[in-house]
């Protein structure tokens, strides 16, 4: 009989932590989304300016010129990318105070494990996107993890306890963290190969080009060039998919340790295995000849495709081994 002790209060705490998450990554997405908004108008505002003055003697003798402050897209940006900062904070909150709660690692069920996923998510894009001329790429990373965590808070809540017997094991926090860590660095990774198939495609044509036009190529040349998109995509698959790989070997000696084999072909493996070998392909295909570009980015996509099959409808429709980590 289990007799491990709920503490109600850090997990009640733990819940309020995961919902002003939520809320204050709204808010963030929302002000990062004005700023991506209004930054190319304001771009082209100051190049016209700058031309006008352009050869124009404005130094006085004992006048000192204002300091122009930074325009009103600038602070809206930077507002966003510190609630972006303050939500992050929260959900490592609400993930913590869950471990607290439960006395145990709290990445035990899905919601966990999507909370623990998601943030890793967000730390590497606050490495990968630390430059400012960068920033508008968190709209993008901002709005799968919000619907990760929607679905997650909305679908997968699970109240805090202990975990089932079958998950009691020290390969636990082991597996399913490196696990999610991959898979947290894997979401940016899909997110800059998705912007660089649009910046290659015809909605990233210059403006000139009538087939440039639409809200969707707006959005486009708002982005970074498209070998800064590749060059983030393949830094991130680089660091993930070694670490993802570690994750599927701890899982294959834990299978081993639990059911006396290493590979069983259990749904959640074998799709862990071709998201694995996909990620692979995108790596060799990106150093070869011929491949370096769109067809490269179509097999990262495909591999963070293969992710989000593994995480909802294996988890949740087939029948398996995996089954018991899903919805409890």
């Amino acid at each position: 009989m289990n007799t491990v002790r709920i503490d109600m209060d850090l997990a009640r705490y733990s819940d309020w932590a995961f919902t002003s998450s939520v809320v204050v990554l709204v808010a963030a997405l929302l002000l990062l989304a004005v700023e991506l908004a209004y930054h190319r108008s304001r771009m082209a505002a100051t190049r016209e300016l700058a031309g006008a003055t352009v050869g124009a003697d404005s130094a006085t003798p004992g006048i000192v010129a204002d300091i122009p402050r930074r325009p009103v897209d600038q602070r809206v940006g930077t507002a966003g990318l510190a609630l972006t900062y303050l939500g992050s904070g929260l959900l490592l909150a609400c993930v913590v105070l869950r471990g607290l709660a439960t006395s145990r690692v709290p990445w035990g069920n899905m919601y966990e494990f999507i909370n623990l996923t998601c943030f890793c998510g967000l730390v590497a894009a606050a490495l990968v996107l630390r430059r400012p001329q960068y920033r508008a790429l968190w709209v993008f990373v901002l709005v799968p993890v919000l619907i990760l965590l929607a679905v997650s808070g909305r679908w997968l809540y699970t109240n805090a306890a202990p975990v089932m017997p079958a998950l009691q094991s020290y390969w636990l926090p082991i597996h399913v963290s490196v696990v999610s860590l991959g898979s947290g660095v894997f979401l940016v990774a899909g997110v800059a190969s998705i912007l660089f198939l649009l910046k290659m495609s015809r909605f990233g044509a210059p403006s000139g080009d009538s087939t440039a036009d639409g809200a969707i190529a707006r959005i486009v040349a708002r982005l970074p060039d498209a070998q800064t998109l590749d060059r983030i995509a393949y830094r991130t698959t680089i660091f993930a998919f070694p670490v993802f790989g570690f994750g599927v070997i701890f899982g294959a000696i834990w299978a081993e340790e639990a059911w006396g084999r290493y590979w069983g072909w259990d749904p959640k493996e074998t799709v862990s295995f071709i998201a694995w070998v996909a990620y692979a392909a995108y790596l060799h295909a990106r150093s070869t000849a011929g491949w370096r570009d769109r067809k490269a980015a179509w097999v990262n996509v495909a591999g963070f495709a293969a992710m989000v099959f593994n995480l909802f409808f294996i988890n949740l429709v087939i029948a398996g081994l995996h089954s018991y980590a899903g919805v409890m």
